[in-house]
C-alpha cells in the first residue's frame, strides 16, 4: 500500500517481535536457548565466510 511505504521499519519489526514472542511463550519454547545455540551454529559455520567480501570492510 502507498500508505505503508513511510511506516518506521522498526515499529514494524517490533510487531514481528512481538509475535515470535508470543509463539515462544505459547509453545514453551526458550528462546533465549535456541537463539545462542543458532548463534553458536552460525559462529562456527560462517568463521571465516565473508573475510573476502569487499562490501563488509
Amino acid at each position: 500500500k502507498e500508505s505503508d511505504k513511510t511506516k518506521d521499519l522498526g515499529e514494524e519489526l517490533s510487531d514481528v517481535l512481538f509475535v515470535v514472542l508470543c509463539l515462544a511463550n505459547q509453545t514453551g519454547t526458550d528462546l533465549q536457548a535456541a537463539f545462542d545455540k543458532k548463534m553458536n551454529v552460525k559462529r562456527e559455520r560462517d568463521h571465516d565466510r565473508h573475510h573476502g567480501n569487499s562490501k563488509l570492510k
